[in-house]
């Protein structure tokens, strides 16, 4: 029987001590970039409104207020006669004030926006929000719309109550591949030309899960972060034209679908 030498013994305790050194330093980066993503998630950002929201002279002069309908709620109320009302979900881990632009630019043609400000900043922890804010504005047309994340989470909504809506608007979204939306009314789905997130082939096939007559309407040269200003988005695409070329774009087709639902 071969002899184990004094020296080999000394060394096997000190690669197992490597080893577990390595073990524990590797568990600890893990554990250390898991607080940070779940810091990141579950700490949002303080929520600002008029920041970053501001395009012009007249939406400088927009009404905007922070309430509380069934939850803290974005509301940008219109300028003048108010015609009709825009429920708008924010995407994924998107602040809601990033969407404030839209409800200002909005408002000088009778539509009033709200903005509900989603669990986490996730709708999908918020899908039913419009139920209270649908029962505050009373009798008048509501048209459901969102961003992304936001918008699929509108869609699920629109399938539930599409007797209360006049109408929807996604943006770089679709409805979810299991949830069908039957409505009297059609859809406008809105498409970034550049969208590096929102595949153009998901956008345009949920056409099939939207009323009959809905369409989408490409954004020329647009990106996914377009729709909110929340500054640039990974995996998303290159926009070929100014963001506020993107925008007048954003703005003409929603408040032209919502004119002719009203």
């Amino acid at each position: 029987m071969r002899g184990v030498s004094e020296s080999s013994v000394r060394v096997r305790p000190r690669r197992r001590r490597r080893i577990w050194a390595v073990v524990l330093l590797v568990v600890l980066v893990i554990a250390a970039y898991g607080i940070g993503v779940g810091q990141s998630v579950l700490v949002r950002p303080a929520l600002v409104i008029g920041q970053d929201a501001v395009s012009d002279t007249a939406s400088a002069n927009v009404t905007v207020t922070l309430e509380d309908v069934g939850g803290q709620v974005i509301h940008v109320a219109a300028t003048g006669q108010r015609q009709a009302v825009f429920i708008f979900y924010p995407g994924g881990l998107v602040r809601p004030q990033a969407y404030e632009w839209l409800g200002r630019a909005l408002a000088a043609y009778g539509i009033e926006t709200w903005i509900p400000v989603m669990p986490f900043d996730l709708a999908v922890l918020g899908a039913d929000r419009a139920d209270a804010i649908i029962a505050h504005v009373g009798a008048v047309p509501v048209v459901i719309g969102g961003h992304s994340l936001g918008g699929t989470m509108a869609a699920g909504y629109a399938s539930r109550h599409a007797a209360q809506l006049a109408g929807m608007v996604l943006c770089a979204a679709y409805s979810a591949g299991n949830v069908t939306v039957k409505a009297s009314w059609p859809a406008v789905s809105l498409r970034a030309e550049k969208d590096g997130v929102a595949a153009a082939a998901d956008v345009q096939g949920g056409l099939d899960r939207l009323p009959p007559g809905s369409t989408v309407a490409t954004i020329d040269g647009a990106v996914h972060a377009f729709f909110g200003r929340y500054g640039p988005q990974k995996g998303d695409g290159v926009p070929t034209v100014p963001r506020a070329d993107a925008e007048r774009q954003i703005v003409e087709v929603i408040r032209t679908y919502i004119a002719a639902r009203t």
